[in-house]
């Protein structure tokens, strides 16, 4: 059962842009190899699952769930429990579709105006979701109260190099163009569609945001690709020249 929770009285302006239940944007994201095939078609995957800890028996949040890929992995690799939350129906629908059968609770939330009451959980992940969210520090706020002691964040965000990109990004031979890497905040970008709103944070700030919040840094990786699927996609060259994901691990610390 997909719910949204209720936050009446929250002001229009904090909550997230639902660019994904865009109808345009929906069906440009669904053609994307890590939308039909899930977590073996996310090059970044293999890093990300390394810094993950022995998932059986953990209570597990899933935040942007998306179609559920992570959230069924997570099942099938002996989670306890999982909750997948994500704004867009269209989302939800296909994710409830894809786990039919598996214990798995799916919710509609926003991540900017995220209340999880006393709820708690051992891991947090998140897939490029958290730059979607204006408020940062709130959201850390918001699953530090929910985490037990000890109990592990891991998320992947757009790397800051890749949202400071220059219109055009690229001049001549394999050079890369950034503009204002240090002006933090809303960006507003043509990604499948024109007019969609990330928010930019350089790394700096998101650690200190993480320490703030009760957290301990764990593991960080600037993500490339390896030799090995060099070879297979040689048009990821471009990854290595800027990076474009940031994984990160992080710890509650009681």
């Amino acid at each position: 059962m997909v719910s949204l929770s209720n936050h009446e009285g929250v002001a229009r302006r904090l909550m997230a842009q639902n660019i994904y239940d865009d109808e345009a944007f929906f069906e440009g994201y669904s053609q994307f190899p890590r939308s039909r095939e899930g977590l073996v078609a996310a090059y970044e995957w293999p890093a990300l699952r390394a810094m993950l800890p022995d998932i059986r028996g953990l209570r597990v949040l899933d935040l942007g769930c998306g179609f559920g890929g992570f959230s069924r992995w997570a099942i099938e690799n002996g989670a306890a429990s999982i909750t997948g939350i994500d704004l867009s129906e269209k989302m939800l629908a296909e994710a409830q579709k894809r786990s039919a059968g598996m214990p798995i609770k799916y919710r509609r939330d926003d991540l900017e105006t995220l209340e999880l009451g006393g709820e708690s959980y051992d891991l947090v992940f998140s897939s490029l979701a958290v730059h979607y969210v204006a408020d940062f520090d709130r959201l850390l706020a918001t699953l530090r109260a929910a985490l037990a002691d000890g109990g592990a964040l891991v998320f992947s965000t757009e790397h800051p190099i890749y949202a400071a990109r220059h219109d055009p990004e690229w001049a001549g031979d394999h050079i890369f163009q950034m503009r204002d890497y240090l002006v933090e905040g809303p960006k507003t970008t043509s990604w499948i569609v024109d007019g969609v709103v990330k928010h930019h944070r350089v790394i700096s700030t998101m650690i200190r945001a993480l320490h703030r919040a009760g957290f301990s840094l764990t593991d960080i990786e600037e993500w490339g690709p390896d030799d090995a699927l060099l070879a297979r996609t040689p048009d990821f060259i471009e990854h290595r020249i800027r990076p474009m994901f940031l994984l990160v691990a992080a710890r509650a610390e009681p």
